[in-house]
């Protein structure tokens, strides 16, 4: 198993967390120096805040882990492409590299829909690696979306 491999299985840990919750199983880590610093899974609807995504919940773990907001010996490792919110707040927070499991055709922008992570007029550049665990994070996501349909034809 490679780093990447480790750090990401991880990030489907808090995926997992996420849907025990009923919430979209997204999960998010991050690393430095070899070493998880924080952990972040989805809570929009079990905080009823929009700014409850996996990132977020993350970042603000691991700046108050580092002591600092910006982030940028750190690597990111989320089961899904993030969002537009997300993505500025990990250029926000000087994050050099990010790791996805999957894309999100719908509303990812590191490269799906928009490449926030890499806009040259942005004062910082973000490297991205994408493809890890691809199919099991894709996996978690269709059958989580393949329960929540049916759960809603069978209340009709």
């Amino acid at each position: 198993m490679t780093e990447e491999e480790k750090y990401m299985k991880e990030a489907l840990r808090q995926a997992r967390k996420a849907e025990k919750l009923g919430e979209v199983p997204i999960g998010c880590v991050i690393v430095k120096d070899g070493k998880i610093i924080a952990r972040g899974y989805n809570r929009r609807n079990t905080d009823k805040n929009t700014l409850a995504h996996a990132e977020l919940q993350a970042i603000r773990k691991a700046s108050k882990a580092v002591g600092d907001w910006r982030l940028e010996e750190c690597t990111m490792y989320i089961t899904l492409e993030p969002c537009q919110m997300c993505a500025g707040a990990i250029v926000q927070a000087r994050i050099p590299r990010v790791v996805i499991g999957c894309r999100n055709p719908k509303a990812g922008c590191a490269g799906s829909i928009l490449n926030l992570l890499n806009v040259p007029a942005f004062n910082h550049q973000v490297e991205l690696t994408e493809g890890i665990l691809q199919e099991e994070c894709s996996t978690l996501l269709k059958e989580f979306f393949r329960k929540l349909r049916k759960i809603k034809v069978q209340k009709v």
